[in-house]
């Protein structure tokens, strides 16, 4: 079996010593159980001998066969390897043979190349003396005055003819007229020949244009690039160009269109396309744009500045647009600078003054916005004061101590109108926007500046600051009956204005001076403005300035006008106790009416902090003028219950204050209305409770003094 493991190897299926033995157990008759036959063991090894004998047989022929095969491929390898540095031979030698080929070569190019240089010295004095042979034949044509060459004759030579009378216009100025070759040559060194040949070309490439031809233009712009009337027929060309060109409204959409066509045609024709379309540019702004926007400024320069401002915007921004586009194309090595130069030859004249006819239509603008507005309300201006910060503060202090005098009925209105507002607003936007485009780069801080200072004087001072004055001197005095507090309504008008402005400030004028030193001026400037309206406005901040206190003055004093025309003293101690049908008095009612308007008011005129100051003081007058009032009456029973229906009533309009310590002091004033109905014996307990311990004795006293019954030695001996 191990001889014949190799040969089965050899096979698809690998070969496997038991699997072979079974088989052939398997196959042989008595070696198994197949067919219920007996097993013979004799039978079996006799055949397994016989089998391996066979094997061994099998294995000394596939040996010498194998033997046989590795001697003949030993031979073969032999014989391979002897071809082989044969062929290595053949390949050294055929190495040499095509380094000698290639030296052989070399040395026969060396000779061909001087041969060529050879000839060509001989050939080029023959073609220049060929060349002159012709040129002194045409050059006797000429002296002769009979022109009877072919190429002057046909049209179709014309190049030809052009570049012959080229080189003998050449010759013919190189010669001095004073001598006699000179002389016989003026006619070819006048203008007229040279001329008229030039006349011939330009008008060649004129037809040839018309007809659309770009090879024979090129053709004839080649042969003209050596006459002095190159230019010209550039010239023509671009004037040809424009014809047709322009018919619509748009001259910036027309010229881009023109500019964009004759880019994609121009480098087929010329040789110096970029200096022809350069050229083609430089016409249009210099004839087309220039005389263009001339038509357009001229016509409202003078008459009607707001559409002389708004024509020169545009068209100037177009302009630029226009050299934004004309960018793309190729246009030399400063395409930036030749088209900056360009748009400042149309517009220098008008934008060195810009400035100054912008701040003359704002000035005149904005008055007219405001004018208009005091018109419509049938108001006459009045002046006001215009000094600083510091003399605003002196006179509102003044003010204060001084007795105010009969003040101004403006019947409730604010002189402040959001439409004035934003119409100045819009015309400032609309200035600055002008002014970022319009001005030099150097001069636009200074002039956006300007058109700042423009919007203070108008906005800030004329409208919003006279307003205040005026509403200052509208401010009733505090026992005015029929208070107007309107004042809250110029705060709250103001507040919203200054807004907007702020924010036009931020988005318009903040980008134009940012990185210039006008920056640090226009905000002082706005600080300024903001110091002075807080002056007026901010009535927690600086206590000095009293309009607060004038204001609340006036509600206070309009809450004792209704309390004093409302309050009857039989509200509080009725003549019949028990028919007592309301919750709380007429006069409590109109006065939580009241308050709840002007917290109201107050909420929407102010904001931060402010309200907060302004409502806490209001809330403690409030408070004290309600304890006084209650002060002044006798209470029976049933009106001290009423009595404290009106303070829970008061509390409840307190709440909407927000404000702590108002809410405190209005549940203290409810506890102390409790002793005007407390039984006599409880009083003691109800002082000692937690609200009101810690109130002097004096206050609890005052208000048990109240009670119609304290005269009665009973309550007398309980409260003592």
């Amino acid at each position: 079996v191990a001889h014949c493991k190799g040969f089965f190897f050899c096979g698809q299926e690998p070969f496997v010593a038991d699997e072979y033995i079974e088989r052939l157990a398997w196959r042989t008759p008595g070696g198994g159980s197949r067919g219920g036959e007996a097993f013979d063991p004799k039978r079996l090894l006799e055949e397994f001998v016989n089998h391996i004998q066979e094997l061994q047989v099998m294995d000394e022929r596939i040996q010498r066969k194998v033997e046989k095969l590795e001697q003949q491929c030993q031979k073969e390898a032999k014989e391979f390897a002897k071809k082989v540095q044969e062929l290595q031979k053949s390949n050294q030698v055929a190495f040499q043979h095509f380094q000698e080929l290639d030296e052989h070569i070399s040395y026969v190019a060396t000779k061909v190349c001087h041969l060529g240089d050879q000839l060509e010295g001989v050939n080029t004095p023959r073609q220049r003396a060929v060349e002159a042979q012709k040129l002194m034949k045409y050059f006797n044509e000429f002296l002769d005055g009979e022109l009877k060459s072919d190429v002057f004759t046909n049209s179709e030579k014309i190049k030809e003819a052009a570049d012959i009378i080229q080189k003998l216009h050449l010759i013919a100025q190189e010669l001095p007229f004073d001598s006699l070759m000179g002389f016989c040559c003026y006619p070819l060194s006048s203008p007229g020949k040279y001329h008229d040949l030039e006349c011939q070309l330009i008008q060649e490439f004129t037809s040839a244009q018309r007809r659309g031809e770009i090879s024979r233009m090129r053709e004839v712009a080649a042969v003209l690039l050596h006459f002095k009337g190159y230019s010209h027929c550039v010239d023509v060309y671009i004037k040809q160009c424009q014809e047709g060109a322009f018919l619509r409204n748009d001259v910036f959409e027309d010229a881009a269109i023109l500019c964009q066509r004759v880019n994609k045609q121009v480098g087929e024709i010329f040789s110096n396309p970029e200096t022809v379309l350069a050229k083609l540019i430089q016409n249009i702004f210099e004839v087309k744009l220039q005389s263009y926007v001339k038509d357009q400024l001229e016509e409202h320069r003078k008459s009607d500045a707001e559409q002389y401002l708004k024509n020169l915007y545009d068209l100037y921004t177009r302009t630029t647009n226009l050299s934004s586009k004309l960018m793309e194309f190729n246009l030399g090595t400063d395409k930036q600078t030749f088209l900056s130069k360009l748009i400042k030859a149309i517009f220098i004249s008008y934008l060195e003054n810009y400035i100054e006819v912008e701040i003359g239509y704002l000035k005149s603008r904005s008055a007219m916005i405001l004018q208009r507005y005091y018109d419509s309300k049938n108001h006459q201006k009045r002046s006001i004061g215009t000094g600083g910060i510091q003399d605003l503060k002196e006179r509102l202090r003044q003010r204060t101590n001084l007795p105010l005098g009969p003040s101004i009925d403006t019947h409730g209105e604010t002189f402040l109108s959001q439409d004035v507002v934003v119409n100045l607003l819009q015309e400032t936007k609309q200035a600055f926007e002008r002014c970022h485009r319009l001005s030099d780069p150097s001069d636009l801080p200074k002039n956006a500046f300007r058109i700042f200072s423009m919007l203070v004087e108008f906005l800030c001072t004329e409208h919003i600051d006279y307003a205040l004055e005026t509403g200052l001197a509208g401010i009733p005095s505090s026992d005015s009956k029929n208070a107007n507090l309107y004042f809250l309504d110029v705060v709250h008008q103001a507040n919203t204005i200054f807004h907007l402005f702020d924010k036009q400030f931020n988005d318009h004028l903040m980008p134009l001076i940012s990185s210039s030193p006008k920056l640090s001026e226009c905000l002082q400037k706005k600080k300024d403005i903001i110091e002075q309206m807080e002056v007026k406005l901010d009535m927690g901040i600086d206590r000095q300035v009293e309009i607060k206190t004038l204001t609340l003055n006036c509600m206070i004093g309009q809450m004792k006008h209704i309390l004093a025309a409302e309050q009857k003293k039989t509200d509080f101690k009725p003549e019949d106790e028990n028919n007592v049908l309301i919750q709380y008095t007429n006069a409590c009612v109109k006065v939580c009416g009241y308050v709840r308007k002007q917290v109201e008011k107050i909420r929407n005129s102010m904001d931060g902090k402010n309200v907060d100051t302004v409502l806490m003081e209001l809330g403690v007058r409030f408070h004290r003028l309600i304890y006084e009032h209650l002060q002044q009456y006798s209470y029976s029973c049933m009106g001290g219950m009423l009595a404290i229906c009106d303070v829970a009533e008061y509390r409840k309009c307190a709440k909407d204050f927000k404000i702590a310590l108002v809410l405190q002091l209005f549940d203290t004033l409810h506890a102390l209305c409790n002793l005007l109905v407390v039984a006599p014996d409880n009083l003691k307990q109800v002082c000692s409770g937690e609200q009101l311990a810690n109130l002097d004795k004096n206050i609890l006293h005052s208000f048990v003094q109240l009670r119609v019954d304290y005269r009665s030695a009973r309550l007398a001996r309980h409260f003592s």
